[in-house]
This record gives C-alpha cells, sequence and structure tokens, in this order.
C-alpha cells in the first residue's frame, strides 16, 4: 500500500487557483486552491484495485484518466495541499482494501415452515378483505 501511495505523490501534479470563499481581500489576491491531478494508468495498480478505483472516483475520473481533486477549504495554500493529499490517498486506500464477500444465509426447515405459515395467515387475512357477494 506504501508503494502505491509514494508512487502516487510522485506523478502527482499540483497547480493553484484563485478561491472562493473565505480569506477577504486575500482570496482575490493569492492563489491558495489546490488543483491536484493523478493518473491511474501510471501508478500501475493490478486491475481489481484499478477498477475499484475508477469506480470510486467517479465524476473525478477525467476521459485522459486523471483523478482530479479541487481543495479550496481553507486560507493557506499548504493546508490545501494537505488536504488534497489526505483525500487522494483516502481514496487509493479505499480502493485497495478488498471488499468482504456476502456469506449467503441458510434457513433452516423449521424457520421455512413458519415463514411459508405466516404468509399462508396473511393471504387468507387479505383475501377476507375483498368485496362480499350478497
Amino acid at each position: 500500500m506504501g508503494r502505491i501511495l509514494d508512487r502516487a505523490h510522485e506523478i502527482a501534479e499540483e497547480s493553484f487557483i484563485a478561491a472562493s470563499g473565505p480569506g477577504g481581500q486575500n482570496v482575490n489576491k493569492v492563489a491558495t486552491a489546490v488543483q491536484l491531478r493523478v493518473n491511474i494508468y501510471a501508478l500501475g495498480l493490478p486491475p481489481r484495485i484499478f477498477h475499484r478505483l475508477k469506480d470510486i472516483a467517479g465524476n473525478r475520473l477525467s476521459q485522459a484518466g486523471d483523478i482530479i481533486i479541487d481543495a479550496r477549504n481553507h486560507r493557506t495554500q499548504e493546508a490545501n495541499r494537505r488536504d488534497a493529499r489526505e483525500r487522494m490517498a483516502a481514496m487509493i486506500e479505499e480502493a485497495i482494501k478488498e471488499p468482504k464477500k456476502r456469506a449467503k444465509t441458510r434457513v433452516n426447515r423449521l424457520n421455512k415452515r413458519k415463514r411459508l405459515a405466516n404468509k399462508k395467515a396473511q393471504g387468507e387475512k387479505k383475501a377476507l378483505r375483498g368485496k362480499i357477494d350478497l
């Protein structure tokens, strides 16, 4: 996992853009927002992790295969840079985790009988709600 994150930090491209939001006059002068781009093809991920990362990225994934993360919540470039890198790392860590397989449930004979008896009773109850023929 550490190797993949290190690789992501190596190939990540950062660009700083003017942010909206808090910051007063400073927000108009300083480009504090960070746009982080990481190309998922350059990460060299195994196919299963690659497909999970594509699903997790969703609409943040460009046609060229770049995951684009905009960070503009903080007033400083450094805080926004840290935020963007943390979000990218969290996304990759989530993709690396193997999803738990669903265990099939087995209904024993007694519970199956109870369930069918309950369905039968419900059906009879509903059948009595119909129109009455005189």
